[in-house]
């Protein structure tokens, strides 16, 4: 991506350099992915050969690697569904990826490694550190594998760095010893100034081969979200219940009069279209930051809400969705373990 996301409590940057040697193209990508509940995925990822198929298979893994996030996987089941599409694609080619989850909330991430470097990790005061990562083997080499999963603990001024091997490998330069310098080159970077960090380390790269490199600060978020989550149990007053325990909740959070009817009502909407129209545990969840609330509810079904376009007066129903448009600054969809997540931004007053 030309443009990085910004970040909840933190910032990325990310450079991409052609081999110096031929006219090749390469297939190495990074990617940055905006997660639900202030989780951002990196991901560094490098194709075998340089060529138009390395690069269209990169393009290929950077897109499957994107949806399978979105869809709200686990680090380690992301890069396992990207190991088998690209065993059933049949390529002659395999692919190498670290693939790292951080919650920019706490600060806690896991990593996971399909044949790639590990992450290095730039401590607050200076100091730095590869990190001791399990790996599992390169995506679409085996199709009974593993993908262990390593945890990362990041303080609010560490800076986490992904890169490929053309930043620390080069034919009289053994990989190791590339990474050990590329360590201590980052201990003496600026973490203030990413950017200029980024460019300074690509300065010292002896590159054969193309490069990509991905630079993370960890900031810490200023205003945590506040969260609670209900269980809603299909009792026929369900719907009572939920918005009762909303309104206990909205009220610890000090949520005005006004914006508590509004919640409700959404509560109300929300929460009644998932017992009708689907099966399966359903969750109520909340979330408020900076005047914004967010209410979600999911469900174990696929299938997203649709908005009618006509409603005779007579109808009995139908006008849920309608009335939380109304009320919502925004609303939508998205996949959840195996269902979805129906959900509702309210801004309110201070």
């Amino acid at each position: 991506p030309r443009r990085l996301p910004g970040l909840p409590g933190g910032e990325a940057v990310a450079r991409y350099l052609p081999t110096t040697v031929g006219l090749q193209v390469g297939g190495d990508w990074y990617d940055v992915i905006p997660l639900s509940d202030n989780h951002v995925a990196l991901v560094i990822g490098d194709v075998q050969g340089h060529n138009a198929s390395a690069a269209a298979l990169m393009g290929q893994m950077r897109t499957a690697l994107r949806a399978y996030a979105a869809e709200g996987h686990t680090p380690d089941v992301v890069v396992s569904h990207a190991n088998r599409l690209l065993l059933d694609m049949e390529s002659d080619l395999f692919a190498t990826c670290c693939y790292v989850d951080v919650d920019m909330e706490d600060g806690t991430a896991w990593c996971v490694r399909a044949g790639h470097l590990s992450p290095v990790l730039r401590h607050p005061d200076g100091t730095t550190r590869i990190t001791e990562t399990e790996g599992g083997p390169p995506l679409g080499v085996l199709g009974q594998t593993e993908f262990p999963m390593t945890q990362l603990s990041l303080s609010p001024g560490a800076v986490l760095a992904l890169t490929t091997d053309g930043m620390v490998e080069s034919p009289d330069t053994d990989i190791d010893d590339g990474m050990e310098r590329f360590a201590r080159d980052l201990a003496g970077a600026d973490p203030a100034q990413l950017g200029l960090a980024a460019d300074a380390l690509l300065g010292n790269a002896h590159r054969a081969d193309d490069v990509a490199l991905l630079l993370m600060r960890y900031d810490g978020m200023a205003v945590r979200p506040l969260r609670e989550s209900w269980t809603v149990w299909r009792v026929p007053e369900a719907a009572r219940h939920a918005r009762r325990f909303s309104r206990r909740v909205l009220r610890s959070w000090g949520v005005t009069d006004e914006g508590m009817d509004a919640a409700l009502l959404v509560v109300s909407e929300l929460v009644t279209n998932a017992l009708i129209h689907t099966d399966g545990p359903v969750r109520l969840d909340l979330t408020l930051v900076d005047h914004r609330l967010r209410i979600a509810v999911a469900d174990a079904s696929p299938r997203s809400p649709v908005k009618p376009t006509n409603i005779g007066w007579e109808a009995t129903g139908g006008r849920g969705i309608l009335l939380v448009e109304a009320v919502s600054a925004a609303w939508g969809t998205v996949p959840a373990s195996g269902g979805k997540q129906v959900w509702a931004d309210l801004v309110l007053e201070d």
